[in-house]
């Protein structure tokens, strides 16, 4: 399709602001509604899917050793109301993000649309892989540096116990899961400034030994104070970083022959 047929397209759905509002509106109610069935179904199984984000600890301290507790009469009753609220989020994201998308579809070129779609599908993927990599790595080794510091009772000595708070495990779960969540953004957002332009590939490997200092800077203030954890985040994000070096050339390839093809595609024109 010519970019005058992409013009035409974008003409056609031109609408008045108030028939904007009116779809904008729309759009947030089933973004909502999507959110809300997926909170009200999260809270209904609030307490097994607790139970699930516990397993690396208990794997760590054994089912004898693992004892959680709350201090505040309704503590339990919040900390599910917001596991609701992060699972709701993210099992709605995919309607939430098809609503933005279609909203925003219609001002777009074809080209465009295109561009777009890959980007939306990796978020959400990139998003789950950092967030396996705390649960199935980074939160056991923190479970066992916590319980290696406990201290047992001895003479001269107090006993020094781990009870792990149900509210303070899942708020730093939360934390971690997020941290990685967007740190596993990189190659998302680095190929995504690649194709605006914004950055090369050559650009990426000149600045690759500041970016290693940088990921293990990131690794030692969000994950525990030893190697193993550090080098949980940081290899993972080096990595990360060579495949969104591939990843900008692949774009700036296409683009190259995209830009080839339509010089051509002028050229012949006249002849016609």
């Amino acid at each position: 399709m010519s970019h005058e047929d992409d013009e035409k397209e974008i003409e056609a759905t031109k609408a008045p602001l108030m028939d904007h509002l009116i779809e904008l509106r729309s759009r947030l109610i089933k973004a909502l509604i999507a959110f809300g069935i997926a909170f009200v179904v999260c809270f209904f199984f609030a307490k097994t899917i607790y139970n699930v984000l516990t397993w690396p600890f208990v794997w760590v301290a054994g089912p004898e050793n693992s004892k959680f507790i709350y201090t505040g009469l309704l503590e339990y009753f919040v900390v599910q109301l917001k596991l609701a609220m992060f699972g709701g989020a993210f099992i709605a994201f995919p309607v939430i993000a098809t609503q933005i998308y279609m909203f925003v579809a219609p001002g777009l070129y074809r080209h465009e649309k295109q561009a777009f779609l890959p980007y939306l599908v990796a978020t959400p993927i990139f998003f789950l892989l950092g967030a396996l990599v705390v649960y199935g790595l980074v939160w056991p080794m923190l479970a066992r540096f916590s319980l290696g510091m406990q201290q047992f009772g001895g003479e001269g000595q107090a006993t020094i116990e781990l009870l792990p708070k149900v509210e303070d495990y899942l708020t730093l779960m939360m934390k971690l899961i997020f941290a990685f969540g967007i740190a596993f953004q990189l190659p998302v957002i680095l190929t995504l400034l690649g194709r605006v332009g914004i950055i090369t590939s050559q650009q990426l490997k000149e600045k690759r030994r500041y970016f290693i200092v940088g990921a293990f800077v990131l690794a030692a203030i969000l994950t525990p104070p030893d190697v193993l954890s550090q080098l949980s985040l940081a290899l993972p994000l080096m990595l990360l970083y060579e495949g969104s070096i591939w990843s900008v050339r692949f774009v700036e390839k296409k683009a190259a022959a995209d830009k080839a093809k339509e010089a051509a595609s002028a050229a012949a024109k006249p002849a016609e």
